[in-house]
């Protein structure tokens, strides 16, 4: 029979039991005792359900506390010198610094996983960076699967894309000048996992899928030569785009086997079979590690019935990629609508759709014939359900004007009338637009949820929180204000909740980074506005002050990536539909006063397909989705943008026809590196680099925050320039809030009266 494995699995507990425990952890709420033992609760359920759906090889090493890459340096020994921290002495809370920071250190650098929305910390290598084994937490994990009686596989990330994913901290320096000194303490972590008893080890080189270069391509042959000699059967892992380019590559590696992304890439599957070794694993992803939507079966099963005619035994069956993208269970949800419930599987169900897929092609499709019949319902009642198609919402995209995303008029012209009215000094001050989500905030959206708290008394409740954050930034004497977010739970969440197309689960949460967990909606149809989403929020809080309010909007890519999509039209079809609903709130916006509007981009650039080939047709529609939004907005009001935790470099002639007045980016961990790219390419418009990190509990020193922005100041015309943290601070609390933005305003206070003496 054809195996049937996985590489990964949430690991986050069904109900964020893991989020929690780690969050209590850092409180000095619970002990590192009780977080562990959490931790192996999870591992224990997750192992259930596996071994329930049938899985032959139970998944290992996909456990994390904060994020796979981190545990990766973590257990080869190369966390950062400039911690301080023996490696082979790491405490639980030096690991969490790490990725968080402490007094004396700020937290590695953090950015997006390829074109997910999961943030992994970035490896930091120096000439002298030095690799060392430590895999005791590895391989007690190991032994808490054997315990089960169940053939394991532990899953590690590869020695290449490792050093690929890094970044040189000394000039000269190539990453890849590193693999010697690597690869034989991988041999010797191998070789470890083999006296533990391990037999296969997937090994995940996802940088086989993006445009590499000859000489990272040349690395592979020799590193796999030195890794096939360890005492382990070895399967290397690939996902998220096509990698026949590298087929005759990958046929002659001295691996056991191969694991390619037939959603993503399904071409690829028979160019792969066609020829493919005989004594070579060939495993195959056809159900969506990435998405919600229930798997066609019969169209599964018969594409890969003439593939298993090919390979026989040889041919593994797995999810695309890791299941950690993906939500736990469906079966918990209950106020999913029944139509739209029958239409997704989360994890627990991908497993099973994998295992009976399994049985189908062991024993003949009549073995599931009812289960067959389900899914063929499912498909028919999906592709023809009136919930799907709104008439007027495609006509309204089909009938778009010729430039109809242009603004009236130029920046240079823009941005005269906007500080005509504005009237803001050098190096004006903002913030990216939410401030700390409270534990009153929380409990009064609880209770209004669940009924217990009546509409207007949550209006109260939130338009007092509104005012405290009005309050606080008028003594910080901040320039440009925010209202704070307070009634929103999430970026997208609470625009998709007012969006027709779209629905939503209770706990289909995906974690983002650490124990920062999403919920995203799931887009099921026609995207469009019935109603007004903001601007009472926005105007109460403008009402409260002269200073200009900013109106905050999730923009059309980051709606769109950070939810579960539609898979049955073009993404480019499903952002244009979006964009016009947002452009229905930046005009009711504006006719409210609110004449500074922020469009949050931050997945613009996770959204860029890892093929060169594939980009420019995808910035065409991204960029043009996202001009859409403020279509028809006057040249006075100004339309600022957000983007973090990515990089920009390679895409920034696409971020200027975007056309944002002002754009925010997140610059404080990589010390503005940034901000070389935009500099070199001479941005044209208006930007706010960030001068500190809210992702890490530290208040950032007076003298951090004037390095950073003396560095902005070296190369963007201080007419230019603005100041604002990294991103939005929903995360933080009150005091290490009001602290870090009173450091941030005095510098910035102090810079200008040195520029304007």
């Amino acid at each position: 029979m054809n195996t049937f494995h996985l590489a990964g699995y949430p690991r986050v507990g069904a109900k964020r039991e893991l989020k929690f425990a780690v969050e209590a952890f850092w409180k000095g709420q619970n002990t590192e005792e009780q977080l562990c033992q959490t931790a192996a609760g999870i591992r224990r359920q997750n192992w259930q359900t596996q071994i329930a759906a049938g899985v032959d090889l139970l998944a290992v090493g996909d456990f994390s506390f904060y994020d796979q890459v981190l545990d990766t340096l973590c257990t080869l020994g190369a966390i950062p010198a400039r911690f301080g921290f023996d490696p082979a002495r790491l405490s639980l809370t030096q690991y969490f610094e790490l990725a968080r920071g402490n007094a004396d250190q700020v937290a590695m650098e953090m950015t997006k996983w390829f074109d997910t929305n999961y943030h992994y910390i970035v490896p930091e290598w120096h000439s002298d960076t030095q690799f060392s084994v430590h895999a005791e937490r590895l391989i007690a994990q190991i032994k808490e699967a054997q315990a089960l009686n169940q053939d394991i596989k532990p899953t590690l990330l590869g020695p290449i894309s490792l050093l690929w994913l890094g970044k040189e901290k000394e000039d000269g320096l190539k990453r890849l000048d590193l693999l010697p000194r690597l690869v034989p303490q991988y041999q010797k972590l191998l070789r470890e996992l083999a006296n533990a008893g391990v037999d296969w080890i997937q090994i995940d080189e996802p940088v086989l899928a993006v445009d590499i270069s000859p000489e990272w391509l040349a690395a592979f042959e020799p590193t796999y030569r030195e890794l096939a000699i360890t005492g382990t059967r070895i399967i290397i892992s690939t996902y998220f785009a096509s990698v026949v380019e590298h087929l005759n590559l990958l046929q002659k590696l001295p691996v056991h086997g191969v694991h390619i992304d037939c959603v993503r890439a399904p071409e690829q599957l028979n160019v792969f079979a066609d020829g493919w070794p005989q004594n070579k694993i060939l495993s195959v992803g056809l159900i969506d590690g990435r998405n919600v939507w229930r798997a066609n079966l019969r169209e599964v099963i018969n594409t890969l019935q003439p593939v298993a005619e090919k390979l026989g035994n040889n041919l593994w069956l797995a999810p695309s990629c890791s299941l950690l993208h993906s939500p736990q269970d469906l079966a918990v949800e209950e106020k999913l609508p029944a139509e739209i419930k029958n239409w997704l599987a989360f994890a627990a169900q991908k497993l099973q759709e994998l295992g009976w897929i399994k049985q189908a092609l062991a024993h003949g499709c009549d073995s599931i014939q009812q289960i067959l019949a389900d899914s063929d319902a499912a498909a028919t009642s999906r592709r023809h359900s009136k919930l799907i198609h709104n008439d007027a919402v495609a006509a309204r995209v089909a009938q778009l004007r010729p430039n109809a995303d242009q603004r009236h008029s130029p920046f240079a012209q823009r941005i005269e009338a906007q500080q005509a009215w504005m009237h803001l000094p050098l190096l004006p001050t903002t913030t990216i637009g939410s401030f700390p989500q409270t534990t009153e905030i929380r409990q009064a959206r609880a209770a209004f949820k669940k009924g217990d708290l009546s509409a207007a008394d949550y209006e109260t409740a939130m338009k007092k929180e509104i005012a405290y954050c009005v309050e606080v930034q008028e003594k910080l004497d901040i320039d440009v204000l925010v209202h704070g977010e307070a009634e929103r739970n999430d970026m997208v969440e609470y625009f998709g909740e007012q969006l027709e197309g779209y629905c939503f689960t209770q706990f289909g949460w995906v974690q983002s980074y650490g124990s920062r967990c999403v919920k995203p909606p799931i887009i099921f149809g026609d995207v469009s506005r019935p109603k007004a989403m903001t601007v009472n929020w926005s105007a109460y809080a403008q009402s409260l002050t002269k200073r200009p309010m900013k109106g905050m909007l999730t923009g059309p890519v980051t709606m769109m990536k950070w939810s579960f999509v539609r898979n049955d039209v073009p993404l480019s079809l499903v952002c244009k539909q979006i964009a016009l609903a947002l452009n229905d709130e930046v005009l009711d916006l504006e006719k409210a006063g609110i004449r500074v509007i922020q469009i949050d981009e931050p997945a613009i650039r996770e959204a860029l397909p890892l093929k060169r080939a594939q980009w420019d047709d995808y910035l065409a529609w991204a960029c043009e989705s996202f001009r859409l939004t403020s279509t028809d907005a006057a040249d006075s009001t100004q339309i600022h943008t957000h983007m973090c935790y990515s990089e920009f470099n390679d895409i920034l002639p696409a971020i200027v026809s975007m056309d944002a007045d002002v754009i925010t980016i997140e610059t404080s961990r990589s010390d503005m590196e940034l901000l070389d790219a935009f500099v070199k390419f001479k941005y044209p418009n208006d930007i706010g680099p960030g001068v500190y990190d809210i992702h890490s509990p530290r208040v950032p020193t007076e003298a951090e925050v004037s390095h950073l922005l003396r560095k902005a100041l070296d190369v963007i015309d201080q007419r230019r320039l603005w100041v604002n943290p990294d991103c939005g601070l929903k995360t933080r609390a009150w005091p290490e809030t009001i602290a870090a933005l009173q450091v941030m305003t005095d510098v910035a206070k102090k810079l200008r009266q040195q520029l304007t003496d």
